[in-house]
């Protein structure tokens, strides 16, 4: 059984980045896989404190 994608339970290898709200670091889904490019968010409540905040 192949495998497209380099992950075989390595989480370490998984690409992260910070989230736009808190910073905290994201690891990659599988239900980003898609969209990851455009994931700015850790949570749906870094999602919407961004949205109360207003723009500087």
């Amino acid at each position: 059984m192949s495998r497209e994608s380099g992950f075989r339970g390595n989480k370490a290898s998984l690409p992260s980045k910070p989230c736009a709200a808190c910073g905290r670091p994201m690891t990659w889904r599988k239900k980003w896989e898609r969209t990851w490019e455009q994931v700015r968010y850790c949570s749906d409540r870094c999602r919407a404190d961004a949205a109360r905040r207003p723009a500087p």
